[in-house]
């Protein structure tokens, strides 16, 4: 594979350059493919290897690509040496590439780019994720995609709830509940005043009030593991920052033994982070009335993960609206005397615009999931290639999951963007159907033709410049998954995975299998197989299940 590539071209350059092979392996990469013109398959940024030098003393690049260059030499593994802008290039003997390459791809199946060396020097750590985080007693809201809701229902149940409802559907009749009790709030500020009473009980331990509550979060997270189930997500554990009131009250006493606690004239508590008094930088951290906020509860639940985790990483995944929240929460666990909490990391999202289904604006996940469900079931019943499927339903909800992670991931996390279901649907383009389409289409080719030729296959009959595009594709896999392991961004794997399937779509029209010879038939069908092997392990990356017909 590339790692076994790039060690070859890194012992040699280790000999000229007098540096550990170590050091080179992460400054020599993939050359990306171009549709105009042959590329080489490796190159050494020259600039990476003199980036402590300063502007002054700097050589000219181009002039030390060219020594450099003159100074290797090629053998078994490296067949052509060039140099291009500040780079020295490197092309791999075509047929050990090609062998070398489809034997790796399955030969490591599932786990093909991750056992690089661009790996091999990274530890194994411990991360725990804290992401999608519903409200319990909330009904999955679609922003649950990108976002994060808090609310309490104790009061309004007491006041609107039916028990035979909450049995039947309950994030259903919760929500209508939720919505009756915002409502009669509004006008009444006994009801608001109720509402907040409840949630002081429930802090100070009431019995009635942390049953109600306990009834809420085991029917909501039994509905929300069956809308996590459609999702493909699984959690190990369930539990919300509500879930730490008690040792809230302990960080309290804790903030306020290293004197960081300061009372204000409300009554309430707050931390002020900036040393000086800058109210952008103050932090509220208790309600007059002795109960405690988000950012206590926060604060809670990261010290009792660490004790429980021993965690190498925590990352909290929510939308960019509670960047500041977090940035406070760490910060208070560094003057709390957390060392740790510099292994805290915060990835914001942001947020999906104009998503409406055919019965007008989305309130809930769910009703976007069967709306998913219902269009790709009409778009598939429209198309004259569609196969007869065993379980229809199943497999558009699967095509149209891949079609909104797609839509979802293609571009920074970070950045805003306008939802489109004609965009997300379409079968051609960079969409998540295309990539579903592809793996379909090359699990069929296995079907029809693989018994036969799947046993050995000769190198010399992969030659062709669509082939070798897809060989070249492949080593960049790696290099692929260590970016986005990186930056977690997933936007790189999407983009690899669109590449990698216009390059299969180009040459399952021009690569033809059948009335070729058998040995040049084998033969792209070893190829076609990798292709699919690693698109299938993208996909799974993602979120995405392939379907294998569609």
């Amino acid at each position: 594979m590339a790692c076994g590539f790039r060690r070859s071209i890194a012992s040699q350059l280790s000999r000229v350059l007098d540096l550990p092979p170590e050091n080179l392996i992460k400054s020599i990469s993939a050359v990306p493919i171009s549709r105009k013109e042959e590329v080489a398959d490796f190159q050494l940024s020259v600039d990476s290897l003199l980036e402590n030098n300063n502007d002054h003393s700097r050589p000219d690049i181009q002039i030390q690509a060219m020594r450099l260059a003159e100074k290797l030499k090629c053998d078994t593994v490296v067949s052509e040496i060039s140099t291009g802008q500040g780079t020295v290039n490197f092309k791999i003997n075509r047929e050990l590439l090609t062998k070398t390459v489809l034997q790796q791809v399955i030969e490591d199946g599932s786990k093909y780019g991750l056992k690089s060396e661009l790996f091999s020097g990274l530890p194994q750590k411990r991360i725990v994720v804290e992401f999608s985080s519903p409200n319990v007693a909330k009904k999955f809201h679609v922003g649950h995609l990108r976002s994060t809701i808090i609310g309490l229902l104790g009061t309004g149940f007491q006041l609107f709830g039916y028990e035979e409802k909450l049995q039947s559907s309950p994030l259903q009749h919760l929500f209508e509940v939720y919505v009756q009790v915002n409502k009669e709030a509004a006008d009444d500020k006994n009801v608001a005043q109720s509402a907040h009473e409840f949630f002081q009980r429930l802090e100070l331990g009431d019995m009635q009030a942390l049953a109600l509550w306990q009834k809420f979060r085991d029917l909501s997270i039994e509905e929300y593991m069956r809308i996590y189930k459609r999702l493909g997500v699984h959690f190990d554990e369930y539990s919300g920052e509500s879930f730490y009131r008690e040792k809230s009250q302990e960080v309290l006493k804790l903030l306020d033994s290293k004197g960081l606690l300061q009372k204000t004239l409300k009554g309430t508590a707050v931390v002020d982070l900036s040393g000086n008094g800058d109210p952008s930088s103050i932090c509220t951290v208790m309600r007059s009335d002795g109960t405690s906020l988000y950012a206590t509860r926060d604060l809670a639940a990261a010290i009792d993960r660490m004790e429980k985790y021993n965690f190498d990483k925590m990352i909290y995944v929510t939308d960019k609206g509670q960047k500041k929240h977090f940035q406070q929460v760490f910060q208070m666990l560094q003057i709390m005397g957390y060392d740790w909490a510099e292994r805290c990391q915060h990835v914001p999202f942001g947020v999906v615009q104009g998503m409406k289904t055919r019965r007008g604006d989305v309130t809930f996940l769910e009703d976007v999931l069967n709306e998913i469900r219902l269009r790709m079931l009409q778009n598939m019943a429209s198309i004259k290639t569609t196969k007869e499927l065993e379980n229809p339903q199943e497999t558009a909800e699967q095509v149209g999951l891949a079609a909104l992670i797609i839509q979802d991931f293609r571009g920074f996390l970070l950045s805003d963007y306008q939802f489109s279901w004609d965009r997300v649907f379409q079968s051609r383009g960079d969409t998540g159907v295309f990539l579903q389409y592809t793996h379909a289409r090359l699990h069929s080719l296995e079907e029809t033709f693989g018994c036969g030729y799947l046993n050995d296959f000769n190198t010399a009959c992969l030659q062709e410049p669509q082939s070798v595009s897809i060989l070249q594709h492949l080593l960049r896999f790696d290099e692929v998954l260590y970016r986005s392991s990186q930056d977690l961004q997933p936007r790189h794997i999407v983009s690899y995975l669109l590449t990698l399937s216009h390059l299969a779509a180009v040459a399952h029209r021009t690569l033809h299998i059948r009335n070729s010879p058998p040995e040049v038939a084998g033969a792209r069908l070893h190829l076609f197989r990798a292709v699919r092997s690693v698109l299938a392990n993208g996909m799974k990356l993602l979120g995405i299940t392939p379907v294998c017909r569609m």
